[in-house]
C-alpha cells in the first residue's frame, strides 16, 4: 500500500524557485548508482531532475505544477512502479510515464502501456534511447497543459455568455443548421444568427470550425 509518510529527495537543481515552464524529470529508483547515473545524464543536456530512492519519497514530495514527466522503474521496494501508476491515475495525475526495469516481460509492458505509460524500457538501455523517451513524454506533457490551460480561458470566457447563446451554441454542436436551431428554439432564423454571431465574439471564435471546436471543449 502506498504511504504519503515524507522523505529525503534530492534534486539536481541549484535550490532556487524554477519557472512554471521549466521542465523536470522525476526519476524514481531505489538503486542509488542507476538514480544518480540518471540525474547525471540528464544534467548533462539541461534538464534538470528529481531523484526519489521510492514511490513513497515521490508521493511526499508533491508533484510539480510544472511540465514534468516520471522515470519510474517497474519493481521497488514497498510499492511498485505499476501500483504507483494505479494510484496517480486514482489522483487524476496525468503525468507521462516511462517504464524502466530489468526484470520486464511481455504481459507486463502490455499492462503499463495500455495503463498509459509512454514508453517501456528494458536494463541495459543506450542513453540516447532514455534521452528520447524523456523529450517526448516532455512534449507531450506541456502540449497537455497547454490545452488545459486554454480550457480554462475558454471556460473564462463561457461565463460571459447568455443561456440563450449557450441554447444556440447546442445546436450548433449538434450540427444543426441556423433555421433548425431557430424552429427547435421557437425563434427567428435572424435571432439565432445574432447570438450564434455574439456568441463566436465572446469566445474569440475565428471561423465556423474554431466555433465547433470550442463548443465541444465546453461540452455543449
Amino acid at each position: 500500500m502506498l504511504s504519503l509518510s515524507r522523505s529525503a529527495m534530492k534534486q539536481r537543481t541549484k535550490p532556487v524557485v524554477a519557472p512554471a515552464e521549466l521542465p523536470v524529470v522525476l526519476v524514481v529508483d531505489d538503486d542509488v548508482a542507476v538514480r544518480e547515473s540518471l540525474g547525471d545524464l540528464l544534467a548533462s543536456v539541461g534538464i534538470e531532475s528529481m531523484l526519489f530512492g521510492s514511490t513513497q519519497e515521490l508521493l511526499a514530495s508533491g508533484l510539480p505544477d510544472r511540465p514534468a514527466c516520471l522515470v519510474l522503474d517497474l519493481r521497488l521496494p514497498g510499492a511498485s512502479g505499476l501500483e504507483l501508476q494505479s494510484r496517480l491515475t486514482e489522483m487524476g495525475v496525468t503525468i507521462p510515464i516511462i517504464f524502466i526495469t530489468g526484470h520486464g516481460d511481455v504481459p507486463t509492458s502490455v499492462r503499463a502501456m495500455k495503463a498509459g505509460a509512454v514508453d517501456f524500457l528494458p536494463k541495459p538501455f543506450r542513453q540516447q534511447e532514455l534521452l528520447d523517451a524523456v523529450l517526448d513524454a516532455l512534449r507531450v506533457d506541456k502540449e497537455r497543459r497547454s490545452k488545459d490551460d486554454e480550457v480554462v480561458e475558454l471556460r473564462r470566457l463561457a461565463e460571459k455568455l447568455t443561456p440563450r447563446e449557450r441554447d444556440v451554441l447546442r445546436g450548433v454542436g449538434r450540427g444543426l443548421l441556423n433555421k433548425q436551431i431557430a424552429h427547435d428554439l421557437g425563434v427567428s432564423e435572424i435571432t439565432v444568427k445574432m447570438h450564434r454571431s455574439s456568441a463566436k465574439r465572446k469566445l474569440n471564435a475565428t471561423s465556423a470550425a474554431d466555433i465547433v471546436g470550442k463548443i465541444s471543449a465546453l461540452g455543449l
